[in-house]
């Protein structure tokens, strides 16, 4: 049977005193470094798992309710090891750099931070609180869901300018941002050959001469297809999903 501490810690930590989340923490880092022990060596450094587990604790906290006739560390273990466990899931398709998983965690902590507010942080406060710009936190975010960064750089043939997908479809202002959160529905519906010269043109850095050896095509194919597409998918961004 839990102390009475414990359930009163619990009720502190949801409505909002900070102290007592802390103590909760501190009093339970033997169960989460247990728990993150089995997860190493799958090339997430420590203390990110670390990092990792203490989100799904917090989580834990927030869902708690002591009606649930189950002692607080029983009912935490399995959000702890999800929230571990949902991120290797994730990072193993994604490949993602070691400097995007720790903006991640740190985004992730953050907005858990900031999910007792009225209204969700937007773009710009996310970007301030962790020091990096809208599009490296649009990029961390993205990472996690999609097989290829959304946001890579991809070279031109014809210059040595970066382009972004998400700045060939739409404008730069921060409904556009927002929206950029849509595209990774229109790759899932795009025909299997126009997914392939997208995701090598805007998430595998290739040029169109080099997408065109690939997939054996002519490289003024792969510019029509690319084109295509692009149009396709500004259409659906100002229009709704029916427009592919």
């Amino acid at each position: 049977m839990q102390s009475d501490n414990v359930i009163d810690l619990v009720l502190r930590a949801k409505s909002g005193d900070e102290q007592a989340k802390n103590t909760l923490v501190q009093q339970n880092q033997p169960l989460i470094k247990s728990l993150l022990r089995r997860y190493l060596g799958k090339g997430v450094e420590y203390d990110d798992l670390y990092q990792l587990g203490c989100l799904g604790f917090v989580k834990a906290i927030n869902k708690f309710d002591p009606q649930y006739q189950v002692k607080f560390t029983t009912y935490a273990t399995p959000l702890i090891i999800g929230e571990i466990k949902r991120f290797l899931r994730d990072d193993g398709a994604v490949k993602v750099s070691r400097s995007v998983k720790t903006l991640y965690v740190k985004i992730k902590k953050y907005l858990l931070l900031k999910s007792g507010d009225i209204e969700p942080p937007t773009l710009d406060e996310i970007a301030t609180a962790c020091g990096v710009t809208k599009e490296e936190v649009i990029f961390a975010m993205e990472a996690s869901h999609l097989p290829l960064p959304l946001y890579a750089g991809n070279t031109n043939d014809d210059s040595d300018e970066a382009l972004c997908l998400a700045d060939k479809i739409v404008a730069s202002d921060d409904s556009a941002y927002l929206d950029h959160l849509m595209i990774k529905n229109m790759l899932a519906r795009l025909p299997v050959r126009e997914r392939q010269v997208i995701l090598l043109r805007y998430f595998r850095n290739a040029t169109q001469s080099e997408v065109a050896r690939r997939l054996h095509l002519s490289q003024v194919q792969v510019s029509r297809i690319e084109q295509k597409v692009l149009q396709g998918m500004k259409a659906y961004m100002l229009a709704g999903e029916d427009a592919i």
